[in-house]
């Protein structure tokens, strides 16, 4: 979860009626899944995703009275009506940040928002000068498709599941004990835990590592969430089967799950409770978010508040979401709540009682490495301690954003103005990027509209040679640092790879852009730093021996050069996979027409071989196609047995002894004189399946552990 979490108003001032929802809306086309493009994509391995199962086509929700919305004002949002896009800089002063005006502009974006992605509903929450602005509801908790009875979203009592933003609790639970002297950021935390930390260099692994990323972990994904009863044991769960290191520590920033629910077990191990208890007694309750918890299942006296989460709000419900390391994304929380969490992390907390001193705070939210560890990425963006740096428009922001299969969060300060804004909905949307793009729109638009940029300076471009010289070094396949490249699931970084093409000017495309499905042109401002042309992003390299060993674009991803494998891999393993199945269905098929045109038989010279070799490719096509399916059924967090894994390993190790048989018939063939034609289609087929067996081997398809 990289973005995930949410909490209650800290006192009556900030009650707010609820605001009308929106009603779901009708859609003719089946649910899609949130696995996104990326996911779905993983079919092309074997060009077969027709093997998979179709979704079944979903349940419209039922038909609502249509709500009473505040007043819409044209184009608030900051884009151009029907388009999305952003509009052309309004020369006007930006409006005063009061409650009626943000009111209105979220009225006038959110409603038809929701209603554009097919996402059932989302909270707001915004603070300012150490008050909670407001807190809105728009849609549906509930869509009563399976109730019957639909429930708006309360925004004091709602409770949504904002993921990865939990992390920001478990961040500060961590820097209270640094306060308090029971921990040290640069102290290996072997000092703090009972559990085998994975390493592979001899360098310590710190606190200050594992809340900026860079604690080298690569990723996994098994028992990340589970469904509603599953139990959770954190312990068990870092223990059990952890990820390799991958990365030298503190040297490439890659996003990692199981490193934050390392820290949130420091804070276990050192406090002497367990860490929802923690959390709750020094972080939740002194920000005044009444109804946040850790615990799973939530309390039962929140139950009934619990938002469910949806594909889309035409489709079924996805049933509760259970978070296997709770420290990394368990949080479940109102919009009020949230609003609660943001005034305490700017310092100001409703309760009065504050949960970090303000030099810690303030600690948090600047970067926490520098050139010493990164190099030159440091000119990019960088994490703090649990903070993702998140600058819009010159202003300085931190945040995190959140995202579990349903909920899609996102949680944002404006530190030297005493801002903060807080969204999540509880849908993924009918397109692939939906929830992401809806989050990035409300936060920018927030931005121009309160936040705009003030006049600066154009940025200063190097000179033309050097850009030349570093766009050359920078071009070529990336993929990206937060990878399974020790499992099966090693596979999946095929589906997204970024190249980077050198313009003629020295300007580089990056193709897709980070964070987004298009390409984005960027120009040297400084050396190794770029900028977006026309737009705010920046991505940082660093080269080492004149070569470009990684692209920072955000503060916890990074580019990593692609193996020489990685451009041809999928395209000869589709090719080879067409031919395994032309040869499996050669034989049968051949037989039957000539026992249908009346003709001889085959001789039955090389028989043995060649029906051993159509096993093989039989195999091998059935083995690629389910790795397909169940590598898309993985990523989109749903758990698998490792018995039907290991029956794929048995088809494709069937494939792989083919290359014995498939030898066997070529070399026959020869010797026989079969024909020129004949001994052509044995060699392809004997290519063919080296080709697949190759694959399985380098993408760990048959290594003996099944870790995901």
């Amino acid at each position: 979860m990289r973005p995930t979490d949410r909490a209650t108003a800290p006192d009556d001032r900030t009650a707010r009626p609820t605001t009308q929802p929106r009603p779901a809306r009708r859609r003719a086309t089946g649910h899609r899944r949130r696995a996104g493009a990326a996911l779905a994509g993983v079919a092309l391995l074997a060009g077969l995703a027709a093997c998979a199962p179709a979704a079944a086509a979903p349940t419209p929700a039922p038909e609502r009275e249509a709500p009473v919305a505040g007043a819409v004002a044209p184009s608030v949002d900051g884009t151009r009506p029907g388009t999305g896009t952003p509009a052309t800089p309004d020369p006007t002063p930006a409006p005063d940040l009061t409650r009626t005006d943000v009111d209105a502009w979220l009225d006038g974006f959110l409603p038809a928002a929701l209603d554009r992605t097919d996402i059932p509903g989302a909270a707001v929450a915004v603070v300012h000068d150490g008050e909670v602005l407001t807190t809105r509801g728009y849609g549906w908790a509930d869509t009563g498709t399976e109730s019957g009875e639909p429930v708006p979203v309360d925004p004091d009592r709602t409770l949504f599941r904002p993921g990865s933003v939990s992390k920001l609790v478990t961040a500060t639970a961590v820097m209270q004990l640094v306060e308090s002297g029971d921990v040290d950021l640069d102290t290996d935390v072997a000092e703090y835990v009972d559990v085998d930390v994975p390493r592979a260099f001899d360098d310590p692994i710190t606190l200050r590592h594992l809340l900026t990323h860079t604690a080298g972990f690569e990723e996994r994904i098994r028992g990340l969430i589970g469904p509603e009863g599953t139990p959770v044991d954190l312990r068990a769960a870092l223990a059990t089967d952890p990820p390799e290191q991958v990365y030298r520590p503190g040297t490439v920033p890659a996003y990692s799950n199981y490193g934050n629910a390392l820290a949130g077990y420091v804070v276990e191990r050192v406090s002497g409770e367990p860490f929802e208890r923690y959390v709750q007694e020094h972080v939740l309750d002194p920000a005044g978010m009444r109804t946040a918890t850790f615990d799973q299942p939530v309390p039962a006296d929140l139950q009934d508040d619990l938002a469910a989460g949806y594909g889309t709000a035409s489709g079924p419900s996805t049933g509760v979401e259970v978070v296997g390391v709770p420290p990394a994304g368990a949080l479940t929380a109102s919009a009020a709540d949230m609003a609660g969490l943001m005034l305490a992390l700017l310092g100001e907390p409703a309760t009065g009682e504050p949960v970090l001193d303000a030099d810690t705070l303030d600690t948090m939210q600047r970067p926490a490495l520098d050139e010493g560890q990164l190099g030159t990425l440091a000119g990019g963006l960088r994490m703090g301690l649990g903070f993702f740096q998140e600058d819009r428009n010159g202003h300085r922001v931190v945040g995190h954003g959140g995202d579990t299969n349903a909920f899609h969060s996102h949680l944002q300060l404006y530190p030297d103005e005493r801002t903060g804004v807080f969204v999540s909905v509880n849908g993924s949307g009918a397109g692939a990027l939906d929830s992401l793009q809806l989050r990035e729109q409300l936060m920018q638009g927030f931005a121009d509209r309160y936040f705009p940029a003030g006049e600066a300076d154009a940025p200063t471009a190097v000179d033309p040679d050097t850009a030349r010289a570093h766009a050359a070094l920078l071009a070529g396949s990336y993929t990206d640092s937060r990878a399974m490249r020790s499992t099966f699931l090693h596979a999946t970084e095929l589906l997204s790879v970024t190249e980077v093409t050198a313009q003629e000017d020295g300007r580089v495309l990056v193709t897709p852009g980070p964070l987004t499905d298009r390409p984005v042109l960027y120009e040297e401002v400084e050396p190794w730093v770029w900028q977006e042309v026309g737009g705010q992003r920046t991505i940082a390299a660093r080269a080492e021996d004149g070569q470009v060993t990684a692209i920072g674009y955000d503060s916890a991803f990074t580019l990593l050069p692609a193996s020489p494998a990685t451009g041809v891999a999928l395209p000869a393993l589709g090719a080879a996979v067409l031919v395994l199945l032309v040869s499996a269905l050669a034989g049968p098929v051949g037989a039957l027409v000539r026992r249908i045109r009346h003709r001889a038989p085959r001789d039955r010279a090389g028989r043995t071989a060649r029906v051993l070799t159509r096993v093989a490719a039989a195999s091998a096509v059935v083995a690629v196609a389910g790795w397909a399916v169940a590598i898309t059924t993985i990523m989109g967090l749903v758990d698998l047995p490792e018995g039907g894994l290991r029956v794929l390993q048995v088809l494709q190790g069937v494939g792989i002894a083919g290359l014995v048989p498939a030898t066997v018939r070529v070399v026959g063939d020869v010797r026989r004189r079969s024909g020129g034609w004949r001994v052509a289609g044995g060699v392809l087929v004997l290519l063919a399946l080296g080709v697949v067996a190759w694959f399985a081997v380098t993408y760990r398809l048959v290594a003996p552990s099944l870790s995901y």
